[in-house]
């Protein structure tokens, strides 16, 4: 044989070796004819049932706790703005002063319209003693007595219609004054001095926001109000205390809310266009850290799950027809697919409620390479708190701290 036909020979029999040879993961890729694969080495925990803490997560928006838009009720021109935009206002402070010389005068004349009413009332109330007197002497007639005392009436109403017109008068006059109808922050002025301002005009003046304490509004849909109510009249799910704080906050820059609020509104209707109800939550906002139109995520507390098992999302996979699946490891050394029940998520993890019992080993890694059945070598394993999978892994005798997965 030539040297060119040995190192032919020779260059098949090396590829032949390597194709032979395991891979960089220690699995077995090729064997002698007649050979076995081995059992697959997977990493395992064991199942434990405990009360489950249930919640959900909403989107909700922040809404302002009261809201007033200051509008005048007289026309008249702005001559002062008496608070500072953006800052802190009580009920009953001032906010605008108002041109008031015109009411004043329409003050000073209804005050001396009612005067001269009161004056005539007087003379009149007097007239009709005298004809009272002299008719009971026969001194006048009884026409006489009637006409008196119509004119008294008419006397006394002329007096009250200038007592009313006196009290217009004097809210007119007060209404130059503008005060804030609630407390709360005020907003951008949208009039200046010196302007022209028309009694219940559309645009309003300024806007007064109660922002502490502060609503958020929540949505959900009418389907899962079905299905929480359904897992609670079943046991499923256990009712949360009444008096406990039940609803935290995530910010839009992914940051929790440090205080707790709860739910004070529940809207009794479903939207037909949308087929969702409104929560409404109420939280306070010492800091304003929550202002008006910001959006939020509410994780609402629902109760707990009594007896549920906590699964990582990595272990738990969907089959062709939705149906949730794990892999168990049997007693015998077999890997067993089992359909489980889910009742939503917490943190990393699915809420199982069926298919497993306590003391199952359940497969969190390796399972990629394995069937129903397949034959495994469990190594205990534990799971951290960000769903990453710490176990010893071995190679024949020969232990190995195994890398995160």
């Amino acid at each position: 044989m030539s040297w060119l036909a040995r190192a032919g020979a020779l260059l098949v029999w090396s590829l032949i070796a390597v194709a032979c040879s395991n891979d960089e993961g220690g699995n077995l890729v090729m064997g002698p004819p007649g050979g076995a694969i081995g059992p697959v080495e997977v990493g395992v925990v064991a199942l434990k049932s405990r009360p489950v803490p249930r919640s959900a997560e909403l989107p909700g928006r922040v809404v302002a706790f009261a809201t007033a838009e200051v509008r005048p009720q007289v026309n008249g021109l702005v001559r002062r703005i008496a608070y500072r935009e953006g800052s802190d206002v009580k009920a009953g402070d001032v906010l605008y002063e108002l041109d008031d010389s015109k009411f004043k005068a329409a003050h000073a004349a209804a005050a001396a319209a009612l005067r001269k009413a009161e004056a005539a009332t007087a003379g009149e109330q007097a007239t009709f003693d005298r004809t009272e007197k002299l008719a009971s002497t026969n001194a006048v007639s009884a026409q006489t007595l009637d006409d008196a005392r119509s004119t008294l009436l008419q006397a006394e109403a002329e007096e009250e219609a200038a007592r009313a017109d006196l009290r217009t008068a004097r809210i007119n006059l007060d209404n130059t004054v503008i005060r804030a109808p609630i407390g709360g922050v005020v907003g951008v002025s949208q009039v200046s001095v010196g302007a022209l301002i028309i009694e219940n005009q559309t645009d309003a003046m300024a806007t007064i926001r109660q922002i502490d304490p502060i609503h958020v509004d929540l949505v959900d849909s009418s389907a899962n109000l079905l299905r929480i109510r359904d897992e609670a009249s079943a046991g499923r799910l256990g009712r949360p205390s009444e008096a406990a704080d039940t609803i935290s906050l995530t910010l839009e820059n992914d940051r929790a809310y440090e205080k707790k609020g709860t739910l004070s509104l529940a809207d009794m209707v479903v939207s037909q266009t949308t087929g969702t109800f409104r929560l409404r939550a109420t939280f306070d906002n010492p800091d304003r850290i929550l202002l008006p139109g910001m959006f939020v995520r509410a994780t609402v507390d629902l109760g707990s799950v009594p007896n549920a098992f906590l699964v990582p999302q990595r272990a738990l996979s969907r089959s062709a027809t939705g149906d949730a699946m794990v892999f168990i490891a049997s007693l015998d050394g077999k890997a067993e697919l089992r359909r489980v029940t889910t009742g939503g998520a917490l943190g990393n993890d699915w809420i199982v409620t069926g298919g497993v019992e306590d003391g199952d080993r359940l497969i969190v890694d390796g399972f990629q390479n394995i069937s129903d059945g397949a034959a495994i070598k469990p190594v205990e394993s534990s799971i951290d708190e960000r769903g990453v999978v710490m176990q010893e892994l071995r190679k024949g005798d020969d232990a190995a701290p195994g890398a995160a997965r």
